[in-house]
């Protein structure tokens, strides 16, 4: 379960930014960063708050609404960064993830001292002091929180993209390769959000 322990190594502000929607071939990667400015918050984040893909989709939605709710009360930041599909083909998936991050810092509107990044991987010429944390989602509250926030903004989205374009099951694979995405791409084609630089698309834009 997470804890604090890794924020309490610095001091300031401590942001912790994750991203949602690296695998999928289709829309874009979405991060989401988070600051406590107040750790006296709901007792139901504590003690519920973790890697967002060991929660179910319910308390997914449950956590996210508490988050904006602290956020309202001053407690925490909340910004969320969209790179998008067009991006991703241009800069790759790693970079467009950095790019989303950075984006959220932003949007949170946060100056953080350092930032948590989820993974084995620090971003170059980021701007900001970065740690890089493997599996930082179930050890840090700020990248747990921002796990949360990216997870289900994306899968928000791409619930929104399944009624623009609809037959590719996109509000349930959430743009992931499972076989639905692959009838609809037999059926209808690539659309306008397929990263046209991932090699199972590039197969149907033959």
């Amino acid at each position: 379960m997470p804890n604090f322990e890794i924020e309490d190594e610095y001091v300031g502000l401590i942001a912790g930014v994750d991203e949602a929607g690296r695998g999928p071939w289709v829309g874009p990667v979405v991060a989401g960063c988070v600051v406590f400015l107040d750790r006296n918050v709901d007792e139901f984040l504590l003690n519920n708050l973790n890697d967002s893909k060991k929660i179910s989709k319910k308390k997914r939605e449950q956590l996210y609404e508490v988050l904006y709710k602290e956020k309202e009360n001053g407690k925490i930041l909340i910004g969320v960064g969209i790179t998008s599909a067009k991006e991703i083909d241009e800069i790759n998936i790693l970079n467009a993830s950095f790019l989303a991050m950075k984006r959220a810092i932003v949007d949170a509107n946060a100056n953080p001292c350092m930032v948590l990044v989820d993974g084995n991987r620090e971003p170059k010429n980021f701007g900001y002091n970065t740690k890089a944390v493997i599996k930082g989602d179930a050890k840090s509250y700020s990248i747990s929180a921002a796990s949360i926030i990216a997870k289900v903004y994306r899968d928000r989205l791409m619930e929104d993209m399944a009624k623009k374009y609809p037959g590719y099951g996109f509000e349930k694979n959430a743009g992931y390769g499972t076989k639905t995405h692959v009838e609809g791409l037999k059926i209808y084609g690539v659309t306008p959000e397929h990263r046209l630089s991932y090699a199972p698309v590039k197969e149907f834009v033959k």
